[in-house]
């Protein structure tokens, strides 16, 4: 919403904030397949105003990835405070597969919350259809496009909020490269070898 904060844990500082060098950014061929796949989304960039359109994907999205997380019981009027309350440059972006008549929108398969800073735009929160049949990799799409979408604009960084080593769930920020973790000592690049332990560890895990 309108708050700023960080972790100040006693005696832990697990969570890193990351983001990834947008303008050296360069697509696995993975990545390649899953932009080709999806290319056909009609992605639009709306005022930071909640629709229950957006509301019952984030439900559908939480009670499938998330279920047991935070916001699981977020009702529509929190919905509403996290998006229209913001201090800042936000927009809602929307991802929508074709429309059948060329004038009612199509289906809505993927949002993201995101705040446009003066060095990059800052993915608040992303959610999408997380039982589509045809469309995989749905998640990592709405990254990559923030990815082209800052560098079109010139915009060094796309922010990826944090990542805790470890995590089953955060792990997917590792695939973007070159990524950059911030510490004590101001922003650091992840070393290449570093960065493919982290992605072999992650890939024998799902295995």
């Amino acid at each position: 919403q309108n708050v700023a904060y960080r972790p100040s844990c006693l005696d832990c500082s697990a969570c890193i904030s990351v983001r990834v060098v947008a303008s050296e950014f360069r697509m696995s061929g993975t990545q390649r397949r899953n932009m080709r796949d999806n290319s056909d989304l009609v992605v639009t960039e709306c005022r930071p105003w909640s629709t229950g359109e957006q509301y019952e994907l984030l439900r559908r999205y939480l009670s499938v990835r998330h279920p047991g997380g935070g916001m699981a019981a977020m009702d529509e009027v929190d919905f509403a405070d996290m998006v229209e309350h913001t201090p800042v440059t936000s927009h809602i972006i929307e991802y929508r597969e074709p429309s059948f008549d060329g004038v009612t929108p199509g289906r809505l398969v993927g949002a993201c919350l995101t705040d446009r800073q003066g060095d990059g735009l800052s993915m608040i929160y992303s959610f999408y259809d997380p039982d589509h049949d045809g469309r995989a990799g749905l998640g990592n799409f709405i990254i990559l496009d923030h990815i082209r979408r800052a560098a079109e604009q010139s915009l060094p960084y796309v922010y990826l909020g944090y990542w805790v080593e470890g995590s089953d769930r955060m792990q997917y920020k590792v695939r973007y490269r070159p990524l950059e973790r911030l510490s004590k000592d101001g922003w650091q690049r992840f070393d290449d070898g570093e960065q493919d332990r982290l992605i072999a560890v992650t890939a024998s895990v799902r295995r």
